[in-house]
């Protein structure tokens, strides 16, 4: 059983799990690096203890630090929330070793399921489709070109133990992967400490969906319904909502069903999400899994009713499912929106201090804050400072909604991208549900007109 929990993160998601280790009357400690002593999840935790200077790998990727403060604080349990050290198969069997219950996967699934070429091997062999590609590393610039006129321009160059849109890059001639493929490959080096490269068919305008997956130790497994995630910029999420505006009943299920046959077939526990993309017809061909809680998971929360943060202790605990899947109903839409320190028109980060922060407020609204208003916004880090998810009875609604919310929603001191969110809100494009991957790009110059 989880008795006492160490949240091996920060910002929004550290309070995010702080709520729901409350709610199950579970003493929490939060970690924090000099950069976050002063925020807002800090204070909210049972116990904080300082990790180091702002640094990552002085802090929030320090494992032996992260380890000695769970001893000292006598936790049973580690919740490593997204990023930085949730899908480390190193970190899991660290944690294993000092006698802690990490809250996800076994490491053995974290480390096949982390690099691309590997999972796809295990999703072929499961039975979910794939998209046309190599399922093994590409050997040199040669091997590359070579692959790529089989499978047939345009391509998707990608790194295999890629994440973020890092390494990833549309190719559409040979001349175009010459000039990706050693920078591309550069990066997956130094960002990931594995420069292996890939290759895939690229899908021109499709859906990014993903399907939220549960499973027990006891060989029990359910889907919650998807989450269209397609508004993106430089491949990373900005938008999401549940359920998708594009698929139809039965291949929401198709889908469903898929992705709890493979989670069984690979012996998969805990939460964890399979991210298809889906073409014009509806044809749906697997991306990859991510073997922890998504950003986005607030989303499904909110259509289903359910905590997953709770259901991922729980299941970490050692209990049994206690939902079928005839129990996950789904009721309502929810959009969520990814607030950015960010200029909104180029993208670029604008750390500082936020001098005023004036949330709106409703029933239809949820914050998921790592700012308050007199944050300083380090450069150390993500640029995400918090979501903001709203429901709706009808996605119109949503819509509707989200609108009158951004307009509501004032952060002084700092850019944000909240002036694009607003605008993305209100395009005819969005209101049709016309969210493929290339929306941004499509509509720029038209939400950028102001």
């Amino acid at each position: 059983m989880v008795t006492k929990l160490l949240i091996a993160n920060r910002g929004e998601i550290a309070a995010r799990i702080i709520r729901t280790c409350k709610k199950m009357n579970i003493p929490c400690v939060a970690v924090y690096s000099e950069a976050d002593q002063n925020a807002p999840y800090v204070s909210m935790a049972d116990e904080a203890y300082l990790l180091g200077g702002p640094k990552v790998n002085e802090s929030y990727l320090h494992v032996e630090k992260i380890l000695e403060i769970a001893k000292k604080a006598n936790c049973d349990s580690i919740h490593p929330g997204y990023g930085f050290l949730s899908e480390n198969a190193d970190f899991a069997r660290s944690c294993s070793r000092a006698g802690l219950t990490f809250i996800g996967p076994n490491p053995d699934i974290i480390e096949k399921m982390g690099n691309k070429v590997e999972a796809r091997k295990l999703m072929e062999a499961a039975g979910l489709p794939l998209v046309k590609g190599l399922s093994r590393p590409l050997i040199n610039l040669e091997d590359a070109s070579k692959s790529a006129a089989e499978i047939g321009y345009p391509v998707m160059l990608k790194a295999a133990a890629g994440g973020g849109g890092i390494g990833m890059q549309a190719v559409w001639n040979e001349e175009d992967l010459i000039a990706a493929f050693s920078g591309n490959q550069k990066r997956a080096e130094m960002f990931f400490g594995n420069g292996d490269m890939f290759i895939e068919k690229l899908i021109e305008k499709p859906r990014h969906i993903e399907i939220q997956v549960l499973a027990d130790q006891f060989g029990e497994a359910v889907y919650l319904w998807e989450r269209e995630c397609s508004i993106q910029r430089r491949n990373q999420k900005v938008v999401e909502e549940a359920p998708s505006p594009f698929l139809d009943e039965d291949t929401r299920i198709n889908m469903g069903q898929s992705a709890v046959r493979a989670i069984k077939e690979i012996g998969y526990q805990n939460a964890g999400t399979i991210e298809f993309l889906v073409d014009e017809q509806q044809q749906f061909y697997f991306l990859e899994m991510n073997t922890r809680l998504q950003v986005e998971h607030p989303i499904t929360e909110e259509i289903t009713g359910l905590d997953l943060v709770e259901l991922q202790i729980r299941v970490a605990s050692g209990e049994k499912l206690a939902l079928t899947q005839a129990d996950i109903k789904r009721e309502g839409h929810a959009i969520e929106v990814r607030i950015y320190a960010e200029d909104p028109v180029t993208f670029f980060p604008s750390p500082g201090t936020i001098t005023s922060l004036i949330l709106p407020e409703n029933e239809y609204i949820r914050h998921e804050l790592g700012v308050h208003g007199a944050s300083i916004v380090s450069p150390f880090y993500d640029p995400m400072i918090a979501k903001m998810i709203v429901k709706g009875d009808t996605r119109n609604e949503a819509i509707d909604n989200l609108s009158s919310a951004l307009e509501g929603y004032q952060i002084n001191g700092i850019k944000t991208n909240i002036p694009l969110l607003l605008d993305i809100s209100k395009h005819p494009a969005f209101r049709e549900g016309d969210t493929t991957t290339d929306f941004i790009d499509k509509h720029l110059k038209k939400l950028n007109s102001k």
